[in-house]
């Protein structure tokens, strides 16, 4: 058996330029955020405590609970909104085709009984509002020209709905059934945020003009705006009421956030600047906040999601981060197993601990991107596309010195010997090559094409996969490699080959789904038949005692075999991914940790089987 232990989930997609949105439900602290085809709940007061919901065809861009907090309507890009329960397996209730483009915002009707969605879309149709249960139109929205970024439902009757965009408009619709009343270009810029107050008295538009202004909501008269005294620097990209609707929170392209204090004459004055922690670089600009109860939130372009208290602005906040893109590889260090590092390929290299999820990224000095990546104690080694592999030393979360060597080509696999991890094993499509530290030992053209690769951790043995799917193995001696075996058994190129912790044994996988289990000394076949995936095999990963192995593949499924079993008594874990597994490896004898496309990192727990 295996359980779903724990989830360090991804950070919202960000896009430079450009706000995000991330909403509350009104029942709990529980937030949620889009990234790529996944929608992320999260509790704020548990971050550990994270579902996913990955119905989506398309990349979502927006997710909101209902009033009632029963239900998510979340959308995507391709103008589909989807509404499903938040409890039990998130049972769909409807779907809908609603714009022709990519959804920007969307907000329930406070009964709960409509929902306006907005966004990009040819012709005339850039917002369309709509009963929930049957898809109806309620309204007709003319008056923009360009995307509508935003959009709002005024909470309490008469209900209205503005709506703001690139046009530099926002517009006020009456209803329902909603008719265009009126419209402002006070803005001199895309208008990114439009929100009503929470008692429905007011409604705040901000925009990349650095201005916030302050309506009244039932006219829709201009009030007052937010002061320029200590104002953004910035385009302002969002903007959430406190519950008590005295004041906002607003993130701006200036990397802060900043609390206002709103008069009953609709004037803002800034009661505090929220700086956005990280070190003052483009991923610190702030794209999305919200006022969620106690928790001030806001989000980085980074995807740094940073939690301060309403109560105590002076309290430094909590960090919650992660990756936003496919998480590529894991590594785990044998002083300490319940330490994790993962990395993507945009060159983030994350920091885990068990039982307590994210605690830190480590800043490298060449944040190129990461391709392969090894790590030992207090070194990991990367390569990029550049064809530099990189050294770096490591103390705690701080990176020390880095020493890069250029092979000449791209790296395909990268393996350190584990007991001397000054030798390193790096194979390009021709061969292999060689290092000692940073320098290039020796360079060997093995006359096919290189796919795979892996090293014994004494350094004596070198293990190269072809496209052609034979495993060729290799005595290391000195600088040069004598070939002792060639082994044929795939029927694809191989993808992934490892060492038992034992070193008794080695894997291999292929592109052909299948992976191998084979006895090092007689090299012949130990465990075959694993053939239950149905894509490539991605990765693998051995048990501490080199009792049991993992796959994972593109099929989204991890798979769980005993060494001295039949393949046929395997355990798997389906879904473990959208998108697909790319990283494996296991933490203790009963713990793996899986991570993939999905941008989220999985910790399993298995249950010995009897």
């Amino acid at each position: 058996m295996s359980q779903l232990a724990e989830t360090y989930a991804c950070v919202p997609t960000t896009e430079r330029g450009r706000g995000i949105l991330i909403s509350g439900n009104p029942k709990s602290n529980t937030i949620t955020y889009t990234n790529g085809r996944s929608v992320i709940m999260i509790n704020l007061d548990n971050p550990l405590d994270v579902s996913v919901y990955a119905e989506h065809a398309y990349p979502a861009t927006v997710a909101r609970y209902s009033p009632n907090g029963e239900w998510i309507a979340s959308a995507d890009v391709s103008g589909t909104v989807r509404i499903w329960g938040t409890r039990n397996e998130f049972v769909l209730k409807k779907e809908f085709k609603v714009l022709s483009g990519r959804i920007d915002d969307l907000q329930w009707s406070p009964d709960g009984m409509r929902i306006v969605a907005c966004g990009d879309g040819k012709g005339k149709s850039l917002v369309r509002a709509f009963m929930w249960d049957s898809g109806t139109n309620v309204g007709e929205f003319d008056g923009h020209s360009r995307r509508v970024l935003s959009c709002a439902f005024k909470p309490t009757r008469p209900f209205r709905i503005v709506t703001c965009g690139e046009d530099f408009l926002v517009n006020f619709y009456e209803g329902p059934p909603f008719k265009f009343k009126l419209s402002h270009r006070d803005h001199s810029n895309f208008v990114n945020c439009v929100r009503f107050s929470p008692d429905g008295s007011k409604f705040i538009s901000v925009s990349s003009d650095k201005k916030g202004l302050i309506y009244d909501a039932k006219t829709a008269e201009k009030m007052g705006e937010l002061s320029s005294e200590d104002g953004h620097k910035g385009s302002i990209y969002a903007v959430s009421w406190s519950p008590d609707g005295k004041q906002v929170l607003t993130a701006s392209a200036d990397k802060s956030a900043k609390v206002w204090e709103i008069s009953e004459d609709g004037n803002g004055k800034v009661k505090k600047t929220l700086a956005s922690p990280g070190s003052g670089g483009v991923d610190d600009m702030l794209v999305g906040c919200l006022w969620q109860n106690d928790h001030l939130v806001t989000v980085s372009l980074g995807g740094t999601i940073s939690l301060f208290s309403a109560t105590d602005l002076d309290k430094a906040p909590l960090l919650l981060s992660g990756h936003m893109k496919n998480v590529t590889s894991l590594a785990v260090l044998k002083s300490d197993p319940k330490m994790i590092w993962s990395t993507s390929y945009d060159g983030l290299i994350i920091k885990w601990i068990q039982g307590i999820g994210y605690s830190g990224r480590l800043q490298r000095k060449e944040n190129s991107q990461i391709k392969c990546f090894a790590a030992v104690e207090e070194e990991i080694v990367t390569s990029g596309f550049d064809n530099k592999i990189w050294r770096i030393s490591v103390h705690g979360d701080q990176c020390g010195d880095a020493d890069s060597v250029d092979i000449g080509s791209q790296p395909k696999d990268l393996n350190l010997a584990l007991l001397s991890p000054d030798l390193a094993l790096v194979s390009t499509d021709s061969g292999v090559v060689l290092l000692r530290g940073a320098k290039i030992v020796s360079t060997i053209n093995l006359g096919f094409t290189v796919t795979a690769s892996a090293i014994s951790p004494d350094g004596t043995e070198a293990i190269v996969g072809g496209q052609d799917g034979k495993l060729h193995i290799y005595s290391v001696t000195g600088d040069t490699l004598n070939e002792e075996a060639v082994l044929e058994k795939h029927r694809g190129a191989i993808s992934v080959i490892c060492y038992s912790p034992d070193v008794s044994m080695f894997a291999s996988g292929d592109v052909n789904r299948e992976a191998v289990v084979w006895d090092r000394d007689s090299r012949e076949v130990k465990l075959k038949n694993m053939l239950y995936h149905t894509a490539r095999i991605n990765c693998l990963a051995w048990s501490p005692d080199s009792s049991m192995i993992a796959t994972g593949s593109l099929d989204t499924c991890v798979i769980i075999y005993e060494v001295d079993k039949p393949a046929s008594s395997r355990l798997t874990i389906k879904g473990a991914h959208l998108g697909g597994v790319y990283g494996l490896a296991f933490t203790d004898q009963y713990s793996v940790v899986s991570s993939g496309e999905d941008a989220c990192v999985r910790v399993w727990k298995l249950t010995p089987q009897s």
